[in-house]
């Protein structure tokens, strides 16, 4: 998704799956703990007034305002409820990741290179050369 786009901004916004299929409301937008950017939405779907929650890096803003989630209906409203307005537990952010069957590895950091040998000084107490 786009990273520019105001998280407030998507709040009423409708929510279509990647059929067209109408899914509901974005009700709330919960942010990366570590980047503050953007990660999940909670969508309104009126069964039972529960919301679903979807994964927003895969979605698109399109241009008439709406998300385009890139899944199908019954998945998103299959998706574990967690209920709105508290903190998504890295527990229940993995079982959102699972549902969608996104992946959840880490990326994965170079290999650390040992630093060359240097010479930096002399010990103390012996002489230098």
């Amino acid at each position: 998704m786009q990273t520019d786009i105001d998280p407030r901004n998507l709040i009423g916004r409708k929510a279509f799956d990647r059929n067209g299929a109408k899914i509901g409301t974005i009700d709330e937008v919960y942010l990366d703990d570590a980047t503050g950017a953007p990660e999940w939405a909670a969508i309104r779907t009126g069964l039972f007034s529960r919301d679903a929650f979807v994964p927003l890096e895969p979605s698109e803003l399109v241009e008439d305002g709406t998300l385009r989630i890139p899944f199908d209906r019954a998945l998103i409203r299959d998706a574990p409820d967690f209920g709105v307005g508290r903190h998504l537990s890295p527990e229940q952010e993995l079982q959102l990741y699972h549902h969608y069957g996104l992946d959840t590895t880490p990326p994965q950091a170079p290999p650390a290179v040992p630093p060359p040998d240097q010479n930096f000084g002399h010990v103390a107490g012996t002489e230098t050369p």
